[in-house]
């Protein structure tokens, strides 16, 4: 069975106007072919559709059956063109976006309240996940774009496309009350040497862990590792318990968690860099979209 939507449209315009004469005129046709599609419907339903005789015409009960259902599939094919072009131009569809830790206390949070602002029918996935797992996501194609912290390895380079999007530097967190802290606007690593060091694993994100040692070699001290984490969350966590002390991306002090203190130190320290990576061949109109507001905002 083959029923086209133009069999549909005549067949409501008839119920309409329980009238065939009528009913063609406001199809802009003649009679006979208007007559002749409608006893075709009815053939091909094997029932008929309307009573016909000398006072009019009526709709029979397989009729006042189709009707609601022709209305609704004329309504949902008048949609159809709407809905092509919003997924063609990135108005509707599905983004999935993966994001550092970090990003949840800087970048992320804005950018998600302006990209929903702007596509709101667009369905957003997301994915909080280490550096490392993002790369791998993003070259298997099972996320659209991360958020992640640099530097991408060599493979990575060759088939994934990278914006800067956020530069910060680090600061300390220390568990409040430190005496080495008391009364310091800026913290000073070498009252603090000695203190364990929290910090995640160097293959996870080698460039922050790098950036962190690198503080310490620069204050002339030797970073003392106590523990390792793979989230920001459970790293200022373990400071509150009082575990150790952390540096941390700027931002990352957003997160407040009883019992920690943030300071930034008197060392330079480099920038962190936080930046969005995506495959060079995804073609996404919805990601597309994604890449320019991102663009306007940085």
């Amino acid at each position: 069975m083959n029923i086209e939507l133009r069999q549909l449209r005549y067949f409501a315009t008839v119920a309409e106007e329980l009238h065939f004469g009528r009913a063609a005129r406001r199809l802009h046709m003649t009679q006979p072919p208007l007559s002749q599609t409608i006893m075709a419907l009815e053939e091909m339903l094997g029932a008929p559709l309307f009573e016909r005789n000398r006072r009019g015409v009526a709709l029979t009960a397989a009729g006042e059956a189709l009707l609601p259902e022709a209305r609704r599939l004329l309504e949902q094919s008048a949609g159809l063109a709407e809905l092509v072009q919003r997924a063609a131009t990135g108005a509707s569809g599905r983004l999935s976006l993966a994001f550092v830790s970090s990003a949840d206390y800087s970048v992320l949070p804005p950018t998600l309240r302006a990209y929903r602002a702007e596509y709101p029918q667009v369905e957003i996935t997301l994915k909080e996940a280490t550096s490392d797992l993002q790369l791998d996501d993003l070259l298997d194609g099972r996320v659209d774009a991360g958020l992640l912290i640099p530097p991408l390895p060599d493979r990575a380079r060759q088939e994934l496309e990278y914006l800067p999007v956020l530069s910060e530097p680090l600061v300390l967190a220390a568990p409040a009350g430190l005496p080495a802290l008391a009364r310091a606007r800026a913290a000073d690593l070498r009252q603090l040497a000695g203190l364990p060091l929290i910090i995640f694993p160097r293959h996870i994100s080698p460039g922050l862990y790098d950036a962190i040692l690198s503080v310490f070699r620069a204050a002339g001290i030797t970073a003392e590792v106590g523990q390792e984490a793979i989230q920001m969350q459970t790293i200022v966590s373990l400071v509150s318990a009082g575990m150790g002390i952390a540096l941390v991306p700027q931002s990352v002090s957003n997160l407040r968690r009883p019992g920690v203190e943030y300071l930034p130190l008197v060392q330079s320290t480099p920038l962190v860099e936080t930046g969005l990576a995506w495959r060079r061949d995804n073609a996404s109109p919805v990601l597309r979209g994604f890449l320019e507001l991102m663009r306007k905002r940085i």
